[in-house]
């Protein structure tokens, strides 16, 4: 029972105490976009950038995220709504120990994306929007998610069965219509390197 427990986030290290240690700010880069749009693509570069300018970094995706922490979990509008809460949750914890996180989801809604900003915090959130269109992504078809909806084998599949809404409040867009893979990673380190730290 709550009455029984003891607080000790008073007695704990501060986040800033963590990010002294490693010599980084703890970040939660989240990245929205459609299924196909670029987001993993564009996430494991990023990991791999930063990882080799010596930060602590880590990917969350539907891969470690849905087979793990939220595997009880479908794609009603209340199970999107609770997985992205414990990613958030996730995220934030992941900030204090002062990592890198950079997180790989779809987050189709606005109420979504705002609720993540509201537990992460807006001072160790970074939005960034992927954006490529439903018929695009439906031609890159990377994970043959989209025949499968062709098929009528994935229900209630964002763009197609469940609404997608552009961001508003995004920090960052990337278009990768209109841009190469090389052009958007570049695009997203310049942006996000200055807010992780010196030299990142």
């Amino acid at each position: 029972m709550s009455e029984n427990l003891h607080p000790i986030s008073d007695r704990l290290l501060t986040q800033a105490d963590r990010e002294a240690s490693l010599g980084q700010k703890g970040k939660v880069i989240w990245l929205c976009g459609l299924s196909g749009s670029g987001k993993s693509t564009l996430a494991i570069a990023l990991e791999k950038t930063l990882h080799q300018a010596g930060r602590h970094v880590y990917v969350l995706d539907g891969d470690n995220i849905r087979t793990g922490l939220n595997a009880g979990l479908g794609f009603s509008s209340e199970d999107r709504q609770e997985n992205i809460r414990r990613i958030a949750e996730v995220s934030k914890l992941f900030a204090d120990a002062g990592m890198i996180t950079i997180n790989s989801f779809i987050t189709p809604t606005e109420s979504l994306r705002a609720m993540a900003r509201e537990i992460v915090g807006k001072d160790n959130l970074i939005e960034v929007y992927v954006k490529a269109s439903f018929e695009t992504c439906k031609k890159r078809d990377v994970k043959g998610l989209y025949k499968k909806v062709e098929q009528g084998l994935v229900p209630d599949f964002t763009g197609k069965d469940s609404g997608f809404e552009e961001p508003v409040q995004t920090d960052l867009v990337i278009d990768t219509e209109a841009e190469t893979v090389e052009e958007s990673l570049a695009k997203l380190v310049d942006f996000v390197s200055p807010t992780v730290g010196p030299d990142a």
